[in-house]
């Protein structure tokens, strides 16, 4: 058995999010630091490789409250720092600008961490090269946010383009995660099932996409879908972060349909609350009994 059901590999993030009406907070995010969250306050042992410019000691602190998360912290020049705007109540249509990106992750710059699964979440292209993924493969299952092959700083603002190492890559990735609009930047198709099933055919053994009313799993045999029931929406920030992390997680243990059923709702109850899930496993269970 592995030290650590999964290892997080990405950089914490300098977030400024300004909601439709006007609301303004900053905070600590990024995928590691919801995944992170999100995965370890259920119960997963759970590592992180945190990057920043920020002290060691700083990196510890920002996963204090995630009592199940070790915390290996990598130094840069500079710190991810963005802002988000979000135009709408769902908070589906959002402006992204960048002040700055890390350095680049390295495969030698990685730790030997036992972890069954390696989580690779950056935020931006450019954060973790295609070289880590099969560096990656050598030592556990990958999961991969296709969010950090896509998009990509372009004067300042975030901008999409399609993976072009994408049939090279998918063969190494267990566990792929997109989004709606992810999915046809990679497939050019709208239908979330059909993208599914040409990103598994490229070679992605689990493909697991989000949307605003259900996740949806497709494994090579069959589709899984689970409805979001968020009763609001004050949360959506980490959406897709704390789904998969959750997700990838619960496979170790459980089939896909159990899996997916614990992610789905643990994401409804989150996205209740901003920022990353606090809670605890108790709070998930109750959660699922009163709307699953």
């Amino acid at each position: 058995m592995s030290q650590f059901d999964s290892l997080i590999i990405g950089e914490v993030a300098r977030d400024t999010n300004v909601d439709y009406d006007g609301a303004t907070v900053q905070a600590i995010g990024g995928a590691v630091y919801y995944s992170g969250f999100a995965a370890a306050n259920i119960g997963h042992k759970i590592a992180v490789l945190p990057k920043a410019d920020m002290a060691p000691e700083e990196l510890e602190a920002a996963f204090a409250k995630a009592p199940n998360a070790a915390v290996y912290p990598l130094p840069s020049t500079h710190s991810f720092v963005t802002k988000n705007v979000y135009h709408t109540p769902d908070r589906e249509r959002r402006t992204s600008t960048v002040d700055s990106v890390i350095d680049p992750y390295r495969t030698e710059e990685v730790p030997a961490i036992d972890a069954a699964i390696w989580h690779l979440a950056g935020l931006v292209g450019g954060d973790i090269p295609d070289e880590m993924i099969p560096f990656a493969a050598k030592r556990a299952m990958v999961a991969i946010d296709v969010q950090c092959m896509l998009r990509w700083v372009e004067n300042g603002g975030m901008v999409y383009h399609d993976w072009a190492a994408k049939r090279e890559m998918l063969p190494y990735v267990r566990f792929l995660k997109t989004d709606a609009a992810e999915a046809e930047i990679l497939t050019g198709l709208t239908d979330r099932a059909e993208a599914a099933k040409i990103l598994h055919s490229w070679g992605a053994k689990e493909v697991l996409i989000t949307h605003n009313t259900e996740v949806l799993v497709y494994d090579g045999k069959e589709i899984y879908t689970c409805p979001i029931k968020a009763r609001n929406l004050s949360g959506r920030t980490g959406r897709g972060d704390t789904t998969f992390a959750c997700y990838i997680n619960e496979r170790l243990t459980e089939d896909i349909p159990t899996a997916l059923r614990t992610a789905t709702a643990l994401v409804s109850l989150k996205m209740e609350t901003p920022g990353p899930y606090m809670g605890t496993r108790a709070d998930l269970e109750s959660y699922l009994k009163e709307f699953y």
